[in-house]
């Protein structure tokens, strides 16, 4: 399974978004610090959870992380968090 997909299916899991988009931004950070060849190393995630409300932005990226669990957050690179209730 391809971290995309152990993305999503963590965060569908543990969120139930309503909207939820991984984009593999790993290609345009060719040359960059952390680039791994084939990607996979740098992730932008669009999540729109019930489960954010009434959260601070602190608190919500702190659930996101838990919920990705520290073998997955230890694998990425770069993690760009938007997220809203």
């Amino acid at each position: 399974m391809s971290r995309t997909e152990q993305i999503e299916e963590r965060l569908r899991h543990a969120l139930s978004p309503r909207e939820l988009v991984v984009h593999d931004d790993s290609e345009s950070h060719r040359g960059h610090a952390g680039y791994q060849e084939g990607g996979e190393s740098h992730f932008t995630v669009k999540i729109r959870a019930e489960a954010f409300a009434g959260q601070s932005r602190i608190a919500r990226h702190r659930m996101v992380h838990r919920a990705l669990g520290p073998d997955l957050v230890a694998a990425i690179h770069a993690l760009s968090l938007d997220l809203d209730a």
